[in-house]
């Protein structure tokens, strides 16, 4: 192998994906196929994560898996240890924001639901925490790992409407500072953690913000981000691959704490 090889080498790791069957995360699970990687697709939905983990071949694995239930994500870890016989590198990628905790249209602040806002606020940190403790604790067992969170670009730059999913990917950004240094300094420095801000990509969670339903066109909000976003246009999922590969590869090592902006350039932009 050449030194750049070396690097990024993740033959024989294993990687668990929450959230795995999503838009964003299974382009990062085929990703990590393809770079050798042992996968274990956790999601909700099991019939998706099983028919990704098929498409992906004999080295990966898709669970049924809720990430609000610790003996859920326990059955799960158990799993992918019986099958790979260890876990590398822990994904959380579940999350997501509703309808009913974003303002607009009927909804004014004063009217957004308690239990909507508690829901949003369970699904991104609670369900970043629960594996974390969980896939963490093999790590730590082990004395190796990298746990890379999918925050957002709303965490740092509170974002119209959308006030629960603001305040709780915030709390991922936080949540990661915190462990990263719990995990360095009462267990071993070589579980690192780490976090990605996307900007604005199309996913289900967002959509119905950003593009008109009936016309297809962009809403105004959408018009609007596009207009302060300097790359001129949304995110895809093949544009995390090389932020992903780099946080959870040997490449990194010397890297955790951090909560790094895929953005397109929005959060350096004034607006003038």
């Amino acid at each position: 192998m050449t030194l750049t090889q070396d690097l990024f080498d993740l033959n024989g790791k294993t990687a668990a994906i929450t959230g795995g069957a999503g838009i964003l995360c299974s382009a990062i699970a085929r990703m990590l196929a393809g770079q050798g990687a042992n996968v274990a697709i956790l999601d909700l939905n099991a019939v998706a994560a099983e028919a990704l983990a098929a498409e992906l071949g004999p080295n990966a694995i898709g669970i049924g898996t809720n990430v609000l239930d610790r003996d859920s994500v326990e059955t799960a870890a158990a799993q992918v240890i019986e099958r790979f016989g260890s876990v590398d590198i822990l994904i959380n990628g579940a999350g997501g924001n509703k309808a009913q905790a974003t303002t607009g249209g009927d909804l004014t602040f004063f009217d957004l639901p308690p239990d909507a806002i508690q829901w949003v606020f369970n699904l991104n940190i609670l369900g970043t925490i629960i594996p974390s403790q969980v896939f963490g604790n093999r790590m730590a067992q082990q004395n190796n790992g990298a746990i890379l969170n999918i925050s957002s670009m709303a965490a740092d730059r509170p974002l119209t409407r959308v006030l629960a999913y603001s305040a709780a990917k915030a709390s991922v950004s936080n949540f990661t500072q915190w462990l990263a240094i719990h995990m360095a300094q009462e267990y071993t420095p070589n579980i690192r953690v780490n976090a990605l801000a996307p900007g604005f990509f199309l996913t289900a969670q967002n959509h119905f913000l950003l593009v008109d339903e009936q016309t297809g066109e962009l809403t105004a909000r959408g018009q609007q981000i596009l207009a302060n976003t300097p790359s001129g246009r949304f995110g895809s999922p093949d544009d995390l691959l090389g932020a992903v590969l780099w946080l959870i590869s040997p490449a990194a090592s010397f890297v955790t704490g951090i909560v790094l902006p895929i953005d397109g350039g929005f959060s350096a932009y004034s607006g003038v």
